[in-house]
């Protein structure tokens, strides 16, 4: 047997993963948003019960459009305004992670949202730490050990990136290792966050900026040169900057820069099939980028929206591009290669868990 052959469905479901794109607001159980509606009386929900309420989230985040892909978390932030609820959603978002195999985990929110029944920004950090810290370890006692940590996101049309930077450098030893903006791009560019990054870079602190999802090459070139961007959250847009003449690819400058720079792609492609940013599984950028070996890695985004799981994305780019067990192992190292933890602890999940992972498969 050789990790260059395609994989069984159960192989890809026990393959060792590495997660560094997903929003903790949008991969909440179904049941979890009814209980915690029920204990806030949050009302606004558009069913019922669990089975209907994933469906209308799949449904209505299936538009072709970011914009409105971004109004399907009104319901879930809605939900999550307190601290225990909070918590929860943290803690079972590492319990399903692990159970999906994902070894290590960036899970990414915003503080300035939730907010609304009296928290400061500071209790919600608080609280996410506390849900992942129990979630790793019930999911260790469960023998499914998982590294989960957080990224904290400023919502590029609102006011709240420097005071979100701030937090990001006061809890950089207690479990947030990195700063985002998220949010529409169209009008909203990254140096909009200017003095944030600035800040960031001057105290040392990682981060990634959602750049090249559905606005084009000027976004991308915006976070990485003036910004400073270390990764790309999502970054499909890249391809705009590739040409192909009779079969052969020719990189513009932006394009062999972020090569060149093996700049981490943090590609989503359920997600980038329901935002617009391409047309079906065999379309989408990954096939070629990876073959032309950017740095990409695999990501799930929202899985309550996307309908999807680190298992599911695997499943659908292995029948889109016949990945080999070699390639998944590939996608997972360049994850675990681009976290944003120390260099042991990246290199010990590699090493003990990863390639162990994949050999023994």
């Amino acid at each position: 047997m050789s990790l260059e052959r395609k994989p069984t469905q159960d192989e890809l479901s026990r393959a060792p993963k590495a997660l560094l794109h997903d929003h903790l607001d949008g991969g909440l159980r179904p049941q979890t948003i009814l209980d915690l509606a029920k204990e806030s009386g949050y009302s606004k929900l558009p069913a019922s019960d669990a089975e209907s309420l994933a469906k209308w989230f799949a449904d209505a985040a299936d538009s072709g459009s970011l914009e409105k892909y971004l109004e399907t978390f009104e319901h879930t932030v809605g939900v999550m305004q307190s601290p225990s609820a909070i918590a929860r959603v943290a803690r079972e978002a590492a319990l399903d992670l692990a159970a999906d195999g994902v070894a290590y985990a960036e899970i990414r929110f915003a503080p300035e949202l939730h907010l609304a029944q009296g928290m400061e920004m500071r209790d919600v950090v608080e609280s996410v730490l506390v849900g992942f810290s129990q979630g790793e370890e019930e999911a260790r006692e469960l023998g499914k050990p998982i590294k989960v940590r957080t990224l904290l996101t400023a919502i590029r049309n609102l006011d709240a990136a420097n005071d979100t930077a701030d937090l990001v450098v006061e809890y950089r030893d207690r479990g947030v290792v990195g700063f985002d903006i998220a949010g529409a791009e169209a009008g909203y560019p990254p140096t909009l966050q200017l003095d944030a990054f600035e800040y960031l870079r001057r105290e040392n602190a990682h981060f990634t900026i959602h750049a090249g999802e559905a606005f084009g090459l000027p976004s991308i070139w915006e976070a990485i040169q003036i910004c400073g961007a270390e990764r790309l959250g999502h970054g499909v847009r890249i391809m705009d900057d590739i040409a192909f003449v009779d079969g052969e690819a020719h990189l513009g400058k932006l394009a062999s820069y972020v090569r060149d720079r093996r700049i981490p792609l943090e590609l989503c492609p359920s997600s980038n099939l329901q935002t617009g940013a391409a047309k079906s599984m065999a379309d989408h950028p990954i096939g070629k980028l990876a073959k032309l070996r950017f740095r990409v890695t695999v990501n799930t985004d929202n899985r309550l929206m996307s309908k999807t799981s680190m298992t599911h994305e695997f499943t659908e780019l292995s029948k889109a591009f016949d990945w080999s067990l070699l390639d998944y192992q590939r996608v997972t190292v360049n994850a675990l290669k681009s976290a944003f933890i120390p260099f042991e602890e990246r290199l010990e999940i590699i090493e003990k868990v990863v390639k162990p992972g994949y050999l023994a498969l």
